[in-house]
């Protein structure tokens, strides 16, 4: 097995100009933000982000002028209303937006991971987001062959790299999630380039030992960096919990036009990790 243990920094090298990105874990929970982090403080410009439902993961990058252009089924900050950088860079068209819906988004993360052109889902009929899809290229309404049945063909959703935070990992990156998986198995299939961020590195022998544990496999991952209380301030299960007053801190600070400060002091301003407080390591 060939090693993929490396540094943060190196591992943010592997995102390029202008890629398809997509992140795991949803909304608050299990979002991979350190490496985050390490994308704006790197520079990164004209993304293309691209999940079913994420939250201050998105909304972060598209704050720091990384992002050209989101497709989302919902990018909302739970029962905290709205992302507010998304909405401000989407109403003054400073990005291109694809609204979508979860279902589609997820069939083309499917599709992709089974090395398919496309998959058919029912969700989408019916709705006006059928007919901007159908402009845009990425679905297409279709007849079943065997029943004559209306359905929609959802084109494949290769990202060029998929990032995803995970429990524990060993330096080949075989990896273990707790708790809901939600569509990373998926995503890690679906992209180019896997990488993960682990809690914790622990020894092979311990997948060895327990390989029903293992959600992705070390064949699937390009990159293991090993971030302790990296998806904070979301919450990783068994961890440690959503810091909702940071969230909070956050939004204002968008609403504020105070943004610029808050990526001074919480993203340029340092080099080590988030604990799950608003303490830093």
């Amino acid at each position: 097995m060939r090693k993929a243990l490396c540094g943060l920094k190196e591992a943010a090298t592997l995102v390029k100009d202008g890629d398809v990105l997509t992140t795991g874990g949803a909304t608050f929970h299990r979002a991979p933000m350190e490496f985050l982090r390490e994308i704006i403080r790197q520079g990164k410009k004209d993304l293309v982000l691209v999940d079913r439902e994420p939250a201050i993961d998105f909304d972060l990058l598209i704050g720091a002028g990384c992002v050209a252009k989101v497709r989302a089924g919902l990018l909302a900050f739970e029962l905290l209303g709205f992302a507010p950088n998304f909405r401000k860079k989407a109403e003054s068209r400073e990005i291109i937006t694809k609204e979508g819906a979860c279902q589609p988004i997820i069939a083309g993360f499917r599709a992709a991971a089974m090395g398919i052109p496309s998959l058919t889902v029912r969700g989408m009929l019916g709705s006006d987001l059928l007919e901007i899809s159908e402009i845009l290229g990425s679905q297409r309404e279709v007849e079943d062959p065997f029943t004559g049945e209306k359905l929609i063909a959802v084109r494949a959703i290769e990202p060029d790299v998929a990032v995803i935070h995970a429990h524990e990992a060993d330096e080949y990156g075989n990896t273990r999630i707790e708790g809901p998986v939600y569509e990373d198995v998926i995503k890690a299939k679906a992209a180019k380039t896997v990488i993960v961020t682990a809690e914790a590195i622990v020894p092979n022998e311990e997948f060895r030992r327990k390989p029903e544990a293992t959600k992705i496999p070390h064949f699937l991952v390009d990159a293991v960096v090993h971030a302790p209380n990296g998806a904070y301030p979301c919450s990783c299960f068994n961890r440690y919990d959503v810091d909702y007053d940071h969230i909070r801190e956050y939004i204002a600070a968008v609403n504020n036009d105070r943004f610029g400060k808050y990526l001074d002091e919480h993203v340029y301003g340092r080099a080590g990790l988030w604990t799950n407080s608003k303490q830093r390591i």
